[in-house]
């Protein structure tokens, strides 16, 4: 199944201020989801954000939140941002205009998003992680997050694969501005 923007909303789950410092290869994960981020705003694709006790681990990172609608970003106590009825009822209300694609990038990858991945996964959506926007603390757990996601039916996928789906042609404004951020 390939990814279509008609039908994805995008959840970038807890890229926040003291989480980050502590996350392996975190800049490579937030350079992926800024394209991620970029691609969907170019493309009009929802974009739906998770923090993560934001009083301990601060606000969602700068360069992401800038862009970002306030009322876009869910505070969340549960790791589960699928949990949350505020987040909950934001996607679902995407969904009754048929969007059931969920790409979903973030941290850590072996708790919150690998929580709330399993939970969409659970409510029927089609869930896409992206390997390279994705992190925890240490890699093995970005693996064992891995192999448990693709186990419960999720489809691992990188930013690229996403960008160039999103597109599905070359020779539009939209292939010319987006494809200049993966070079």
């Amino acid at each position: 199944m390939l990814l279509d923007a008609a039908r994805t909303h995008l959840v970038l789950i807890d890229f926040q201020e003291r989480l980050m410092p502590a996350i392996h290869e975190a800049d490579k994960a937030l350079k992926n989801a800024a394209i991620l981020l970029e691609a969907a705003i170019s493309l009009e694709i929802p974009v739906s954000v998770s923090e993560q006790y934001p009083r301990g681990l601060g606000p969602t990172i700068t360069m992401l939140k800038e862009k970002i609608a306030e009322n876009r970003i869910f505070e969340k106590s549960t790791f589960s941002a699928f949990r949350e009825k505020t987040f909950r009822d934001a996607i679902s209300q995407d969904s009754k205009n048929g969007r059931r694609q969920i790409v979903i990038a973030g941290t850590e990858a072996h708790i919150c998003v690998l929580q709330t991945a399993i939970d969409l996964l659970d409510a029927d959506y089609d869930v896409f992680m992206v390997s390279d926007a994705v992190s925890s603390r240490s890699p093995a757990s970005v693996c064992a997050a891995h192999s448990r996601f693709v186990a419960a039916g999720g489809h691992w996928i990188t930013t690229e694969m996403a960008v160039f789906e999103w597109l599905e042609k070359a020779g539009t404004p939209e292939f010319k501005a987006l494809s200049a951020l993966i070079k």
